[in-house]
């Protein structure tokens, strides 16, 4: 039983950490017809102090290992779990910063492809060429905190007659941007040359459009392979909550005897192994 409370006490921590309450957050905003509604009476001291270790946390996630391995350590009475933790702690980082520019790439695509609709539809308005990109990046592109230093370069040179398609060349080196470098070469012949920039902006969105689609059909393919690696690396966890629910203690046997330390041994690299493996696969189908 302790050990199911310290799980759950360290689940529920890492579910705030992470943002867990964004679900009843969205759902009272939703109810609220987009206004967010407080509790009545303000929020509660519990929530307060909630929130001021989420934004505290929310660049360290990665440290969560560390008080989770310190758990373990206690109730098992080992060091052991307390080294993995801390050893955890790179690898978690790693795989965080991963995903944060997986993401950022892919919400970074987003923008450059709705922006090549929102200036084609400015153009089919009537706006000149610069007017048009300057008001469709405001829109789509430049976020709440502001244009970063490639939209304001583009800004800058739609809005005072730089030199556009070089500001779009440079702005597509950022990654998930690379869409921009077909909007400067649109731009290079259909403002210098006397082309329709409309009806190239629109061919360049719908190649944009088709290599998300063929981006997202190969997600959803190996979805399979990401699973399994999910399922690897959950299923040890799986096994211990088992192993104390019908009272064979594993944490003792595997911390405090020479055979629990060999098998916990061999356990790490076979399943360090199975993950690298599901890894490779994946990556392989990217690639």
């Amino acid at each position: 039983m302790p050990l199911f409370t310290a799980a759950l006490c360290g689940g529920a921590a890492a579910w705030l950490l992470a943002g867990g309450d964004r679900v009843s957050r969205r759902a009272r905003v939703v109810l609220a017809g987009g206004v967010v509604v407080p509790p009545p009476g303000g929020p509660v001291p519990w929530q307060r102090l909630a929130a001021a270790v989420r934004l505290r946390a929310a660049r360290r996630r990665e440290w969560v290992c560390v008080p989770a391995g310190l758990v373990l350590a206690l109730l098992a009475g080992s060091v052991i779990p307390l080294v993995a933790g801390s050893l955890a702690v790179p690898v978690v980082r790693r795989w965080l910063r991963a995903r944060e520019r997986t993401r950022s790439r892919a919400a970074r695509a987003a923008e450059v492809l709705a922006l090549c609709g929102a200036v084609a539809g400015e153009l089919r308005a009537g706006a000149q060429p610069g007017q048009a990109l300057t008001s469709a990046i405001r829109r789509t592109v430049a976020g709440p905190g502001g244009p970063g230093p490639a939209e304001a370069g583009v800004l800058a040179a739609a809005a005072f007659g730089g030199d556009v398609p070089g500001a779009l060349r440079m702005a597509a080196r950022e990654p998930g941007a690379e869409g921009l470098a077909g909007m400067a070469a649109c731009w290079r012949v259909s403002v210098d040359g006397g082309g329709g920039l409309a009806a190239g902006l629109e061919r360049l969105e719908g190649a944009l459009r088709a290599e998300r689609d063929r981006e997202e059909s190969l997600r959803a393919q190996l979805a399979g392979a990401r699973s399994t690696a999910v399922v690897l690396a959950v299923l040890p966890v799986v096994g211990l909550l088992i192993g104390t629910a019908l009272g064979a203690d594993p944490l003792r046997v595997l911390l405090h005897t020479p055979l629990g330390l060999g098998c916990l041994a061999v356990g790490g690299v076979l399943e360090a192994l199975g993950l690298l493996w599901c890894l490779r696969i994946v990556r392989g189908g990217e690639r």
